[in-house]
C-alpha cells in the first residue's frame, strides 16, 4: 500500500450525510486521535457543511469532498487520496462496486456496512486478486451486520485453541436481547437483493448457498445444497432454523432475520483462516422469544412476519405496500430512542473434545444506529492506525480476518463485551 506521506487523508467517510453516516462522523470527531486527517464525502456540499458544523470543534477543518458514487473518475480520485475509506453508501450492489474497484486498484483499505450476499460475492470474484496484489483490505460488513457474529465466533475459536480443546463443532448464536432499530439503508439493501433474486434464478441460487461466500466452495459441505432451491424466503428461513424449544433453557427460538447473511460471513472467516474453526464447524443463529405458550406464539409470529416481509419484497405490488411502512434510507430514531438501545448475544459451542463454551457479545447501544456507527468508526480507525497489529492479510476480507484482535480491543474500550467462558 502507498505510504502515509503520499496520501492526503488517513480516513474518508463516504456517505457522511446519511443518518448512520452522521452518527459515524460524530463518533470519529469524538474519538479519532489528535492529528488524524479525516475528510467527509458525499454528493452535496451543502449537506456536508451542515454535518461538519454539528461536530466537535476539532472537526471544524475537516475537508469536504463532493463525490458521486457512480462517477468512476471521482471515486478513483477519492480512493487514491486516502489510506482508508469507510462507506455507508448503499445499497452496495447498486452504488458500491466502483469504490471497491478503486480501492483495490489503489491499495486503499476499505470498510462498509453491507449485508448483501450478492454484492460481496461479486466483489470477491472481481477484485480479490487485485486487492491482494495491491495490499488493500476490502473489509465488508463492519456494522451490526456482521461484527458481533464474526468477532464473537472468532474470539470463541481463539479461546478454544488456547485451551487446547480442539476446534468448534455445532455452534449456535442466540439473540437474547435486541432493543433498537434497523436502518432504512439496511431495509433498502434487503429490498434490492430481493428484487434481483426474484428476477434471476442464478442470483437466487447464489444468494441461497449457505457457503456461497467461501473462497474454496468445493472444499465446503455440500449436503445442504442437495435439496431443491427454496421457492421463497419463508421456505428458506424455515429450512435453516425451524421454530423450536431449547431443551436446556426452556425458551423458544425463532429464526434471526440477519442469520442468512451473518452465517455466510462467519463461514467465510473460517475458510479464509484455513478452517481454523474446524472442518466440523456448523453455525446458525436464532432469536430467543421467551418461555411458555407466550414464547411459542411469539416464535411463530416472528417466523411468519419475517417470511412475509422478505417474500413481499420480491413482488412489485406487495413491495409498494411495505415501502409505506418500513424505514426509508436516511431515516432514523431520536437520540432518546437510541439511548434505550441494547443487544445481548450468546454464542454456544461444543468443541471436538467435548468441551463447552459460551461467548457473550453485548453493548448498551442501538444495534442498527449508534452501535453500528461505533463499529464502523472503530473499524476505520483500526485500519488506519493499528498497522502491524492487524492480521497479515489483503484482499476481500471479513472483520475477523481483516482486522481481528485490534477491533475487539477497540470495541471493548467503548463498552462492548466479548466474553468467552468455559461452561
Amino acid at each position: 500500500m502507498t505510504s502515509t506521506g503520499e496520501r492526503t487523508h488517513d480516513i474518508v467517510l463516504f456517505g457522511a450525510t446519511g443518518f448512520v453516516g452522521r452518527l459515524t462522523a460524530g463518533h470519529l470527531a469524538r474519538n479519532a486521535p489528535d492529528g488524524a486527517r479525516i475528510a467527509l464525502a458525499g454528493r452535496s456540499l451543502e449537506r456536508l457543511e451542515k454535518v461538519r458544523s454539528g461536530l466537535d470543534s476539532k472537526a471544524a477543518d475537516w475537508p469536504l469532498l463532493v463525490v458521486d458514487a457512480s462517477d468512476e473518475a471521482q471515486v478513483a480520485e477519492l480512493a487514491a487520496a486516502t489510506r482508508v475509506v469507510a462507506t455507508t453508501v448503499g445499497p452496495y450492489a447498486k452504488y458500491g462496486m466502483p469504490l471497491v474497484a478503486a480501492c483495490a486498484a489503489a491499495g486503499t483499505h476499505y470498510c462498509d456496512l453491507t449485508g448483501e450476499v450478492l454484492f460481496v460475492r461479486d466483489a470477491i470474484d472481481a477484485y480479490q486478486d487485485e486487492a491482494a496484489e495491491s495490499g488493500a483490505r476490502i473489509v465488508n460488513s463492519c456494522g451490526f451486520d456482521s461484527i458481533p457474529s464474526d468477532l464473537g465466533v472468532w474470539v470463541t475459536a481463539q479461546q478454544v485453541a488456547a485451551d487446547g480443546e480442539g476446534t468448534l463443532g455445532e455452534t449456535l448464536l442466540h439473540v437474547r436481547t435486541l432493543r433498537g432499530g434497523i436502518s432504512g439503508g439496511t431495509i433498502d439493501s434487503m429490498r434490492q437483493q430481493a428484487i434481483v433474486s426474484s428476477a434471476d434464478p442464478s442470483a437466487r441460487r447464489r444468494a441461497g448457498d449457505p457457503y456461497g461466500l467461501s473462497p474454496s466452495r468445493d472444499e465446503e459441505p455440500s449436503h445442504r445444497n442437495r435439496r431443491p432451491a427454496p421457492r421463497n424466503v419463508l421456505e428458506k428461513v424455515s429450512r435453516q432454523v425451524p421454530v423450536n424449544l431449547d431443551p436446556v433453557t426452556g425458551r423458544w427460538n425463532a429464526p434471526f432475520f440477519m442469520a442468512s447473511y451473518n452465517t455466510r460471513i462467519v463461514r467465510r472467516s473460517n475458510a479464509l483462516t484455513n478452517w481454523s474453526y474446524g472442518r466440523d464447524f456448523r453455525y446458525d443463529e436464532v432469536m430467543d422469544t421467551g418461555r411458555g405458550p407466550g414464547g411459542a406464539v411469539k416464535a411463530g409470529l416472528t417466523t411468519a412476519v419475517l417470511g412475509g416481509v422478505f417474500t413481499g419484497m420480491s413482488f412489485g405490488p406487495s413491495r409498494q405496500v411495505l415501502d409505506r411502512v418500513l424505514p426509508k434510507p436516511g431515516e432514523g430514531p431520536s437520540e432518546e430512542r437510541m439511548a434505550g438501545g441494547r443487544f445481548v448475544l450468546q454464542i454456544e459451542t461444543t468443541t471436538t473434545t467435548g468441551a463447552r463454551y459460551r461467548t457473550t457479545v453485548a453493548a448498551d447501544e442501538d444495534p442498527g444506529y449508534s452501535g453500528t456507527a461505533i463499529m464502523l468508526g472503530q473499524s476505520a480507525l483500526a485500519l488506519a492506525f493499528d498497522g502491524d497489529m492487524l492480521p497479515d492479510a489483503a484482499g476481500v476480507l471479513t472483520p475477523a480476518t481483516g482486522i481481528g484482535q485490534p477491533l475487539v480491543d477497540r470495541l471493548r474500550a467503548h463498552g462492548f463485551t466479548f466474553d468467552c467462558v468455559r461452561v
